[in-house]
Formats: structure tokens, C-alpha cells, sequence
């Protein structure tokens, strides 16, 4: 899934879309003299994101394909240590995990094993709680963007309780006399449809 992104210059919206897309439009603005701080916001997390606007906008493009693009599996380094468990070939990862006795014993008496059990409870889990989950992720996408963008705005400490509260009126009318673009992107992150 490709990244989106969405860039201010201070309180207004100039661009949403891929990094590179972005990152141009981020360049322009910094090359005629933006007015206010061009901020940078993974639409996901809601993070600030930093793009190096230094030289052409080739050279912009440039430093971000290593970031944007993943190794290839030709390009990875060979495994000379010795070979763990597990298969490491399908993703899995050994870690640590530390249970009182009864969860240890329960785990190894399931079918499977403990591996199977813990692998089948957390689909579960995962699958039971997504809405939640992703209610939860929202939150923290918008008060990450909220507090990078928003932190000295009338209402600001209101539309965070209201957020948290998940009180969609609440934070409407928290608000509602915020620049317009912030207080769109603001609600889009924290309720999406």
C-alpha cells in the first residue's frame, strides 16, 4: 500500500498523495517562500513526515526512491550465521515471550502447541478488535496531526477529550473555528468513513 501523505504551508492544505507527488509540491513551496511552516503528515499515523527539499526537484526525487523503494530479495545480505528456528523463509520470528507456568501449560496442551495456540489467539484477537483497533488508530493519527498543527488553537484541549471520547459532535463543535483545512483533515483522520 503506497503511503499518502498531505502537506500545509501553516494552516492551508497544498497537497495529499504519494511522497513523491508531495514532495515536489513541498519543494515548490519552499523555493517560492511559503508563509507560513510547510508541515508534512503521514495520513495513517498522522506523524510528521521530513522531506529534504535542498537541490533541483530531481535531486529531491532522488534521496527519497531509497526510502520509497525496498530492497530487493537479490540485494539482500546472504545468511552466513547459523540457522535458527522457525521459518524464517515465511515470515515467522522467533521472540521471547514470558507466561506464569498455568499459561505455559495450557498453551503446550493445545493442539499444535504453544506456537499454534499463541499463532491462533492472536488472529483472533486481531479479528475480534479490529474496529476497535482501527477506532483506536484514528485517535492516535488525529492527536499526532492535532498536536503538531493545532496545539495553539482555541479549543484544542476540548477537541482532545472529545476525541478521546470518541464524541464526534463534540469534536465538531471544538472545532469548528479552525482553519478549514485543518479542521477537514482533523476529521478525516479521527472518523474516517
Amino acid at each position: 500500500m503506497t503511503p499518502s501523505l498531505t502537506a500545509f504551508d501553516a494552516h492551508r492544505r497544498i497537497a495529499s498523495g504519494p511522497l513523491p507527488a508531495v514532495a515536489l509540491v513541498v519543494k515548490a513551496a519552499a523555493d517560492r517562500g511559503a508563509a507560513g511552516p510547510v508541515l508534512v503528515f503521514d495520513d495513517r499515523t498522522g506523524r510528521q513526515v521530513e522531506i529534504d527539499t535542498r537541490g533541483t526537484p530531481q535531486e529531491v526525487l532522488d534521496r527519497l526512491a531509497p526510502a520509497a523503494e525496498p530492497p530487493a530479495e537479490d540485494d539482500a545480505p546472504a545468511d552466513t550465521g547459523p540457522r535458527g528456528r522457525g521459518r524464517p523463509k515465511l515470515g515467522v520470528v522467533a521472540r521471547e515471550v514470558t507466561l506464569l507456568p498455568r499459561h505455559w501449560d495450557w498453551l503446550n496442551a493445545q493442539r499444535g502447541g504453544a506456537s499454534v495456540a499463541l499463532r491462533q489467539l492472536v488472529d483472533a484477537a486481531r479479528r475480534d478488535n479490529a474496529g476497535r483497533d482501527a477506532a483506536r488508530q484514528a485517535q492516535e493519527a488525529a492527536y499526532q496531526f492535532m498536536l503538531a498543527i493545532a496545539g495553539n488553537l482555541p479549543g484544542y484541549e476540548e477537541a482532545t477529550r472529545a476525541l478521546f471520547a470518541a464524541d464526534a459532535e463534540g469534536f465538531k463543535g471544538c472545532i469548528a473555528g479552525w482553519p478549514q483545512d485543518v479542521r477537514e483533515h482533523a476529521l478525516r483522520l479521527a472518523f474516517p468513513v
